[in-house]
């Protein structure tokens, strides 16, 4: 049977769709479609839908969340907070699976950063 090997693009609307491309890539290294196609490492992918009164996204309305792995949280979080980006962290949050934190885009999309466990399973 075929399956799907991978998530090829995440599309979301914007209101500044230029402006919000070049946040991604100034503070997440994410590049801009119009320059480059941005090349993930390979690694684990969580793919799972939540029950639909979930408070897990933040704002009711909030329909999706995205979730990108980082290689060094802290070290992330140290240079978000320098750039003068309010950085979110739970002690619930961190479990098994590895850590996380949560920042939100200059449009008010919330992301959660995962710096998974070595000894998770997920590999």
């Amino acid at each position: 049977m075929a399956k799907v090997t991978g998530i090829g693009g995440f599309f979301f609307r914007a209101r500044d769709p230029q402006a919000l491309a070049a946040w991604y890539e100034k503070h997440l290294g994410i590049l801009d479609i119009a320059r480059e196609v941005w090349k993930q490492e390979a690694g684990p992918t969580i793919f799972a839908p939540f029950k639909q009164d979930t408070d897990y996204f933040g704002r009711a309305e909030q329909q999706w969340l995205v979730n990108l792995r980082v290689d060094d949280l802290d070290g992330m979080m140290a240079e978000l907070k320098a750039a003068g980006i309010s950085v979110e962290t739970r002690a619930e949050w961190d479990s098994e699976v590895g850590r996380f934190c949560r920042i939100h885009d200059p449009e008010g999309n919330p992301i959660e950063l995962w710096q998974p466990s070595d000894h998770a399973g997920l590999a």
